[in-house]
């Protein structure tokens, strides 16, 4: 009884927070609102310039995963680590070069980002297409949302018209995207920036269904959680147990573990059922669960209802990816997302 009364109350909260997030899409952004000149993004921006670019776009991305199924989950962190500095521009694809220091260099990328050749077929074929249409930043955002669903996710309309950045932020990348061992207030302040919120946290997290991470993103949970030479209390003893024997006190720093050892290449709700079960990989998906009241009971009714953690995640992905996006004049089209056009 009290757990479907606590249902009640996530269904109602959400309520709330869907009409919250049914303002125009466009309208908002972390730091811009809607990149000026009143310019939105919509799902029908290349019907006509470029009608087949998203079929374009899911066919590469089909392709890439059945040659490894962890690109999905690659692809769809590259859209959330674009979106996260300096808002959805495609700057996180930009190789260093004279004037720019790449992200790709930053802590949270470097060793890490990948799938970016991937990112690169899809371009070449919308060039031969329709040259210099479609933005690196939108192929970002179709290629996220083909990802989750390739993987068994929802689906959604992608909201499109960004445009591409001239420059990166390293130091942005560096502070303003999310670290598996950073406080929960940390992180909730992190999303905030990004005009994001605690149901937005919660959702987008799930996307830790799929995909891996490397031992030196959680090796302090297994033998020093608190600057005391002892593991994290609430990871489950057993599993912290499996983890330890590929993920030593010293070296192995690369070595790949899954973030949902259920079903690692399924986009399911595997991820809040394995929190519950104190086996959550990193420490920012455990904190989920011991440090928010609020955070909690969303991921209780995620793990009970995966419905509902699909159409929030489907709500969330549409607005992270309308932070701040270049629109109208601003930025350009670049013709290789690695690098910024030249005149």
């Amino acid at each position: 009884m009290a757990q479907s009364k606590s249902l009640v109350v996530v269904f109602a909260f959400l309520a709330l927070a869907s009409v919250a997030f049914s303002h125009k899409i466009g309208g908002h952004g972390g730091h811009g609102g809607n990149g000026g000149g009143g310019y939105y993004l919509y799902p029908q921006f290349y019907d006509h310039s470029c009608p087949r670019a998203q079929e374009i776009v899911k066919s590469i991305v089909a392709k890439a995963f059945a040659k490894e199924a962890r690109i999905a989950a690659s692809l769809l962190r590259l859209h959330f680590h674009d979106c996260f500095v300096k808002g959805c521009d495609g700057s996180i694809l930009l190789d260093s070069s004279g004037t720019i220091a790449s992200e790709k260099r930053s802590n949270p990328n470097r060793n890490s980002a990948r799938g970016f050749e991937v990112i690169d077929e899809i371009k070449s074929a919308l060039e031969k297409e329709c040259p210099q249409t479609v933005s690196c930043a939108d192929i970002l955002a179709i290629a996220a949302r083909d990802s989750t669903v390739i993987t068994g996710g929802p689906s959604w309309e992608v909201p499109l018209g960004r445009r591409d950045s001239r420059g990166a932020s390293l130091s942005g990348s560096n502070n303003d995207i999310p670290a598996p061992n950073n406080t929960f207030q940390t992180i909730l302040t992190k999303f905030k920036r990004q005009g994001l919120d605690i149901v937005d946290l919660v959702a987008l997290s799930g996307s830790h269904t799929i995909g891996n991470s490397r031992c030196t993103s959680f090796r302090q949970r297994l033998y020093n959680q608190s600057g005391n030479a002892q593991p994290d209390p609430s990871l489950d003893p057993s599993y912290a147990a499996e983890l330890r024997k590929r993920c030593p006190r010293s070296g192995g720093d690369q070595n790949l573990f899954f973030l949902d050892f259920v079903s690692p290449t399924k986009f399911d709700n595997y991820y809040f059922k394995n929190i519950l079960a104190a086996k959550g990989l990193l420490n920012s998906d455990e904190v989920l669960l011991t440090k928010n009241l609020q955070s909690a009971e969303l991921v209780r009714a995620y793990a009970e209802n995966s419905e509902l953690f699909f159409e929030q995640f489907a709500k969330s992905m549409v607005k992270m990816g309308n932070i701040s996006p270049l629109t109208g004049s601003r930025g350009e089209i670049r013709k290789n997302c690695r690098k910024v056009n030249r005149d």
